[in-house]
């Protein structure tokens, strides 16, 4: 049974269920979120309702926090928008804070110095796995930071991941992540593409997918997206406008170190698309929508909405 109390800043379709299975574990675990609902989700889970950021790393040996950007982190961890009761004020030394958001490498590193002179310890540990991975425990885990602060809360992180990787220093886990979403998006526009042109050569969809999954073309989008893709079911997973705003992250930074990223950059628009239509809150999956409109035809199999 596990003794140490962790804090979690960030209860949404991601944070939520990884606090849970923090307390399934063991874990006593407060909880702070901008909106109330999920909070009280958690409390009802047998958590506690810490109040505010600063109230979360009061109580807390360890903060986890699973926020939407840069911004958001920034403001939650240091105050830098406005935030009256950041976690920085509630941290005492010895606490350590692991970040599971998706940001830039560069803000990952300057929050973890920040931290590191009030004597906090911090981990950019980026997440992939959707919320299918969170509910059920199997998540990857793409960890920057110190491997002795790591190794000290691995049984925490293997509650939440099934697969816990130290990438590096203080932003290899931001890099690391990036490199992620670079394949997931290609694997998306790829499926999407292929679907919409089986679908408009007069191919039966559900066979095509059946008999690309076993083959060379298999990937994780074609094994637990493509029959819901065919199907019209665009429910999130994973929200579109995460993925393209990943996908910023991923496309500055490969301007700022000279890396071609051609596709990428393809990926990027078409995400961007998603937002632009009022689709941002789709799944990640979604992006087939952008490829039908191009088409001006909808790859459904018979009966399908």
């Amino acid at each position: 049974m596990a003794t140490a109390t962790a804090g979690f800043v960030g209860l949404g379709i991601m944070g939520l269920p990884m606090a849970k299975n923090l307390l399934d574990a063991g874990y006593d675990v407060v909880g702070h979120n901008r909106s109330a609902e999920p909070v009280g989700e958690l409390v009802a889970y047998g958590g506690e309702d810490g109040g505010s950021p600063a109230g979360v790393a009061e109580r807390s040996d360890v903060v986890f926090l699973c926020l939407p950007d840069s911004p958001a982190v920034e403001d939650v961890v240091l105050g830098e928008g406005g935030e009256p009761e950041p976690v920085i004020d509630g941290v005492t030394p010895g606490t350590t804070l692991i970040d599971h958001s998706t940001i830039s490498p560069t803000v990952a590193e300057a929050v973890a110095e920040r931290l590191g002179e009030a004597g906090v310890d911090a981990l950019d540990a980026p997440i992939s796995g959707g919320e299918s991975g969170a509910i059920e425990g199997t998540l990857s885990i793409m960890v920057g930071g110190d491997e002795d602060v790591l190794e000290e809360w691995r049984d925490a992180l293997e509650v939440m991941g099934e697969t816990v990787t130290h990438c590096g220093p203080s932003g290899a886990g931001q890099t690391t992540k990036a490199c992620n979403q670079i394949v997931v998006s290609a694997q998306m526009v790829a499926v999407s593409e292929a679907l919409v042109f089986a679908h408009n050569a007069g191919a039966d969809l559900q066979a095509v997918v059946d008999a690309i999954s076993g083959g060379a073309a298999g990937c994780w989008t074609l094994d637990n997206r493509a029959e819901s893709m065919i199907r019209g079911d665009f429910d999130p997973g994973f929200f579109a406008e995460y993925q393209y705003k990943d996908l910023r992250i991923a496309t500055d930074a490969g301007e700022a170190f000279g890396s071609p990223m051609p596709q990428t950059e393809l990926a990027h628009e078409l995400y961007k698309s998603m937002v632009q239509n009022d689709m941002g809150r789709d799944d990640n999956s979604g992006v087939m929508q952008v490829l039908e409109l191009l088409a001006g035809e909808e790859a459904r199999i018979d009966g399908a909405d």
